[in-house]
């Protein structure tokens, strides 16, 4: 059995988790919305044509906040035709996803839709094929209170009360070629500096979410986050990063390593953000807002197959196998270890597209990378501790050398509780990991709980829906101030410890 120690101090600090570290994204693709969370023909909906089985296990997740309507769909989003009237609201053709959006579904619903889910909306503005006037319009209509066009013609739809939107993105991926409307670093930055400035001259309390790169490995990457801070420097709050990850080579140790790499990019981004406050002299840290992450690779060969020009087809669905959900388990680490930085997390996406909710026309159920991010929604709360891992490593082929244990620790001083999330990723060795408790010695385990299996390709189907779940069984102990616990082989683990 391998063995590990972890190490702590109480005032070692990284910093405290903002609550929308753990947000998730709603994108008009494939049945993220329609037959996702919006059916009204179906059995399960609510008086709102909203899927209550749905709603349900979107509520357990505890969702703070969820990006809309995209993604690349955003870069050709009319914003108007998704609102008003429903019979007047027009088909249009999505160029983003060769689909037709048939826009029955829009901005008042998915405002109503959240404050059932009991999530904030993060709401993207169009900068790809529009820009400044029509992003004022939009903040107009959400969060202007009465008497001009906009915020009158909220009150014509309904909606009296404005709704308050106080995270925004400036578009969405603006490096990638396959952006509409896609542009270079200097096209954008001057774009969103202009569309921020006067967005927030119309609602000074909100902030801003600038594109960042799409993905670590785009070729203009480094580059473009430093021209774009360095024009939008003083209006945006937030730069943007996007990752996904894929097991194509069926290689899981390297697979499982990914998050080295999301660490790097992590640490690069920051410091671009750090390196341009220094060069102009700024009081304020640019924050990031990590609004796509996941795995996404399982759905690619089937959505070449798909024909052009459907409504809401299958796309992009993903069937997470066990293998999935330690990656996602170890990128909620990652992420909460630069939880002084990365301050948004939108977990891409939440329903049916990429998601770790899947529906059908009978039922819904929970994917195997509910569980970690459940986990950490609920009991990653508090303040990051600086936590030290000292571990055996491997050398994975495309990311270097990879812990075999990821692990992080929040202290949450409200609660007076102690969470400690843990991969172990050795595909054949358990693992005896030890932590030094005694700055909290009055603190015991309250459950220690386990998600281990020893497929890593086992799946959960509406079939067999709880074929992958967590089980409150880890073996750990509490002797002489010293935590001892064991992590079996290839198992997402979290010891929650409390005050007697």
């Amino acid at each position: 059995m391998k063995k590990a120690q972890v190490i702590i101090d109480k005032e070692y600090l990284v910093g405290d988790v903002d609550k929308r570290l753990y947000g998730s994204f709603i994108e008009h693709l494939g049945r993220a919305v329609y037959e996702g969370i919006y059916q009204p023909e179906s059995p399960f909906a609510d008086e709102n044509g909203f899927r209550k089985d749905t709603l349900e296990l979107v509520k357990e997740l505890n969702v703070p906040i969820i990006r809309y309507p995209g993604g690349n769909f955003v870069s050709g989003f009319c914003w108007e035709d998704s609102v008003g009237p429903k019979e007047k609201r027009p088909a249009r053709v999505d160029l983003a996803w060769h689909v037709i959006e048939i826009n029955q579904f829009g901005l008042n619903e998915f405002s109503d839709w959240c404050k059932k889910a009991g999530s904030q909306v993060m709401m993207a503005v169009n900068l790809g094929t529009r820009g400044v006037e029509d992003a004022r319009n939009l903040l107009e209509y959400c969060n202007f209170k009465g008497g001009t066009k906009y915020s009158d013609l909220r009150k014509e739809h309904g909606y009296e009360e404005p709704h308050n939107i106080k995270t925004w993105c400036l578009g969405n991926e603006m490096d990638g070629p396959w952006q509409m409307g896609h542009k270079t670093a200097e096209e954008y930055a001057r774009l969103a500096h202009e569309t921020g400035r006067v967005m927030k001259w119309l609602d000074p309390s909100i902030e801003l979410v600038a594109c960042g790169s799409s993905a670590s490995g785009m070729p203009t990457f480094g580059s473009w986050e430093a021209t774009l801070i360095d024009e939008c420097y003083d209006t945006i709050d937030y730069v943007s990063m996007h990752q996904y990850y894929g097991n194509r080579d069926n290689d899981s140790a390297n697979f499982l390593a990914s998050n080295v790499d999301l660490d790097q990019f992590i640490s690069n981004v920051v410091a671009i953000c750090d390196y341009v406050k220094g060069k102009k002299h700024g009081k304020k840290n640019i924050n990031i807002s990590l609004d796509e992450w996941n795995v996404w690779y399982h759905s690619n060969e089937a959505d070449e197959q798909l024909e052009k020009w459907g409504e809401h087809p299958h796309q992009l669905e993903d069937v997470y196998n066990f293998e999935d959900a330690l990656l996602v388990g170890s990128m909620l680490i990652t992420m909460l270890r630069h939880a002084d930085r990365v301050k948004i997390g939108c977990l891409a996406q939440l329903v049916n597209v990429i998601a770790p909710i899947m529906t059908s026309d009978t039922g819904a159920w929970r994917q195997t990378i509910f569980y970690p991010y459940l986990h950490c929604s609920l009991y990653g709360q508090g303040t990051v501790l600086n936590t030290i891992v000292k571990c055996p490593i491997y050398v994975a082929k495309q990311h270097g050398d990879a812990p075999f244990l990821d692990c992080v620790v929040v202290n949450n001083e409200e609660s007076e509780e102690l969470t400690i999330f843990a991969v172990n990723k050795d595909l054949e060795e358990d693992m005896e990991v030890t932590l030094d408790l005694r700055q909290f010695s009055q603190y015991k385990i309250k459950e220690h709980i386990v998600m281990h299996d020893h497929d890593l390709k086992a799946v959960n189907t509406e079939e067999n829906p709880n074929r992958i779940k967590p089980e409150r069984n880890g073996k750990s102990e509490v002797s002489d101030g010293i935590l001892t616990a064991e992590m079996k082989s290839k198992s997402w683990n979290v010891i929650r410890l409390g005050r007697n």
